[in-house]
């Protein structure tokens, strides 16, 4: 039988009990058990000596329990003293029962693993796993290292070690290898059989560092045909777009006339072409499905508004979602501002809207009276009906969770047909990156700044200079200017000695007793935040003191200066994302990177490129340079597939293979497509359609 349908319960051990656990894990089948990877190793090859132990290291120990005692210091523990005769280890429980307690009494013997620290008496393990070896002949050591895997709760790791070492001794030899032997060859990389074997039950003397890299190859033959899974979903997903109905866009377009006519600036080079791009999707009979990258002030949300127009003048409606409902409260301004001018209705929907004003909003949008819904996922919730959507745009679109996104895009259903989506983000993605991450998507860019956007003049300066840096914020707020002064941390730490925002918010009151100064972080109440980034754009607050919780957010023009205190602790990326609030308005202005030394090799490359260039994909492409494997772009991007093994970024030396190897699988091996895929993306693909 098929390992890829024979489920689970095959397995010997595994009862509808521990099967559903299992679903949890999505290990539906015998063949996800074989895809179902180790997160890390232990070593439990070697038993060691009691008297050689380092604390800071796991180890396997044996020895005789010396003494047993539940004490009471602070919480109740049951702690056990071993010895094998070169030292002593202390054991401790905090969680115990009355059989373990009667089980783990003196003059027993037992072989420990576990991690060894220092505690209040010497060396300790606590929790660590034990077998009682009582007059019996001790068992030899693990053959091989000992794998982790994702688990949940209810589940052991012994369980789960189990039915993989029973899967891999029955069925490893049945697993389909769909990879051309010629790729196989070409990239020097094992066959499927030997990858899995290895990974799953490394012998002692594999390089753990060389598996946890991802450099073994090994994990290189199982992350390359993971990435060639992904790339050939997403293909697969475009292609089966390209099936979908769509309306067709063909106005003449004369509301885009009108509105170019009343702006007070002219369209840069890029954005004319991207819009264009966007025009052009609209007109065909599928669904649009285009991502905007475009620098923080690229001007990405004017050519939302003017695509927006050729919507609306085929007589269809537009939704706008924006994450935050500040972030929507500014596209609602900014679009209204725009189109109500031309006679287009503009309403906003958010969570916040409730009674008689929710009601009007729907019953408008319902009737087709309301051309254009801008909101955040207040648009996709129960009761919100649209007349006839044709274009969902979406912004910041990595914010949103799939199931958002899905939500939204049936709200468009009619039949057959769907809307089509515009997805804008701020967060430049280097080239190769981008085609591996969106395979589904077009892909436009807009890569200049509109004329008359204020470069940002970016210093570093030392801590010790702080003194100098205040005096600079008088001068900006006596000018009528508004500042941000960003810190990392929101409260004391130990081990980083850093200024926190609350002592910070304190300083600065005490040194400006005068300023209208506001503290924003991550722990206040969504509510909260809204209300002091609004008062910010209002002009109320003079200084914010803020976390990064504004990395991406809003549009205050009369800002001109920020501070990043310990600049050095911060992402290229996220550097960059902050210094966009800034240099939105006419006048001239700064960015200062208050930095603690010595600076480390890599802290000083950031903060140089930060003062070198302000162009967001040389950031992302310098960010990549110097960071290799790791997250992308200074914070987790919700938006960035979860992968078994593979990882985008320290493995993109192998994405351009990727992408020819696929091409090469779609034309001469159509077959092979659906199985590639089932393996590594199980149920995940069903979410990619938005």
């Amino acid at each position: 039988m098929d390992i890829a349908t024979l489920p689970v319960t095959a397995l010997k051990g595994v009862g509808p009990k521990l099967a559903d656990k299992l679903k949890r894990l999505n290990l539906h089948t015998v063949q996800d058990v074989l895809f179902h990877l180790p997160l890390r190793y232990q070593d439990r090859t070697r038993l060691m000596r009691i008297g050689s132990l380092r604390p800071g290291r796991e180890a396997v120990v044996e020895g005789e329990i010396e003494l047993a005692d539940v004490v009471f210091r602070g919480r109740r523990s049951l702690i056990c003293r071993v010895s094998d005769g070169t030292g002593h280890l202390h054991l401790r429980f905090f969680y115990f029962n009355a059989i373990q307690q009667q089980n783990l009494a003196r003059g027993r013997r037992l072989r420990l693993f576990g991690l060894v620290r220092f505690g209040a008496v010497g060396l300790e393990m606590i929790h660590p796993e034990y077998e009682f070896t009582d007059g019996a002949q001790p068992a030899p050591a693990e053959e091989n290292l000992t794998p982790v895997y994702p688990s949940t709760t209810g589940v052991h790791q012994l369980s789960l070690r189990k039915i993989a070492r029973q899967t891999l001794e029955k069925h490893l030899n049945k697993i389909h290898d769909w990879l051309p032997p010629v790729v196989l060859q070409e990239l020097k990389l094992p066959t499927l059989t030997e990858a899995l074997a290895l990974v799953h039950q490394p012998p002692p003397h594999t390089p753990v560092e060389l598996l946890a890299e991802g450099k073994h190859p090994a994990v290189r033959r199982l992350a390359f045909e993971e990435l060639l899974a992904h790339h050939l979903s997403l293909k697969r997903l475009r292609a089966q777009m390209q099936t979908e109905k769509a309306p067709v866009v063909t106005g003449a377009g004369e509301l885009i006339k009108q509105l170019l006519a009343g702006l007070p600036f002219r369209l840069t080079p890029a954005q004319e072409r991207v819009l264009h791009e966007i025009l052009h999707d609209l007109g065909q009979q599928h669904p649009m499905q285009r991502l905007v990258q475009g620098d923080v002030g690229s001007g990405k949300t004017i050519v939302a508004a003017l695509a927006s127009l050729g919507a609306i003048e085929s007589g269809l409606q537009v939704a706008v979602m924006a994450p935050t409902e500040l972030l929507a409260d500014q596209h609602l301004k900014n679009f209204s501002g725009w189109l109500e001018p031309l006679g287009i209705s503009v309403v906003g929907l958010s969570g916040k809207l409730n009674g008689r004003a929710r009601q009007n909003v729907l019953e408008k949008i319902v009737a087709g009276r309301a051309a254009i819904a801008v909101g955040t996922q207040a648009l996709f919730q129960e009761g919100v009906e649209f007349s006839d959507l044709g274009l969902i745009v979406v912004d910041e679109q990595h914010r949103f969770g799939v199931h958002q996104r899905l939500a939204l895009r049936e709200k468009g259903r009619r039949g057959e047909r769907r809307p089509h989506q515009l997805i804008m983000t701020a967060t430049p993605i280097p080239r190769t990156l981008a085609q591996s991450l969106y395979a589904d998507l077009d892909v436009s860019v807009i890569d200049e700044l509109p004329p008359g956007r204020q470069p940002v003049e970016t210093v570093a300066i030392p801590s010790a200079r702080r003194a100098d840096v205040v005096s600079r914020i008088r001068e900006a707020c006596t000018a009528g200017r508004q500042v941000y002064w960003v810190c990392p941390l929101i409260e004391e730490s130990e081990t980083l000695e850093l200024e926190t925002a609350t002592d910070t918010a304190e300083a600065l009151r005490e040194a400006f007793p005068d300023l209208r100064l506001a503290l924003i972080h991550g722990r206040l109440k969504p509510l909260e935040k809204e209300k002091i980034m609004a008062a910010f754009k209002r002009g109320e607050v003079q200084l914010l003191v803020a976390t990064t919780v504004i990395e991406v957010g809003v549009d205050v023009p009369n800002a001109s200066l920020m501070v990043i205190e310990n600049a050095e602790r911060l992402g290229l990326s996220q550097l960059h994302q902050l210094r966009g609030r800034i240099g939105r308005g006419s006048a001239e202005s700064h960015c200062v990177l208050l930095y603690q030394p010595p600076l480390s090799e890599m802290a000083r490359a950031r903060l140089g490129a930060m003062r070198e260039t302000s162009d967001g994909f040389e950031i992302a492409r310098r960010d990549l340079e110097m960071r290799g494997p790791g997250e992308l772009l200074g914070t987790r991007q919700a938006g960035m597939p979860q992968f078994h093994i593979a990882d985008l970024l320290r493995d993109r030396a192998l994405l351009e293979h990727v992408q020819s190897v696929a091409e090469q699988v779609l034309k001469e091996y159509p077959e092979r497509v659906e199985p590639i895929v089932r393996r590594w993306r199980g149920s995940a693909e069903e979410y990619g359609r938005v």
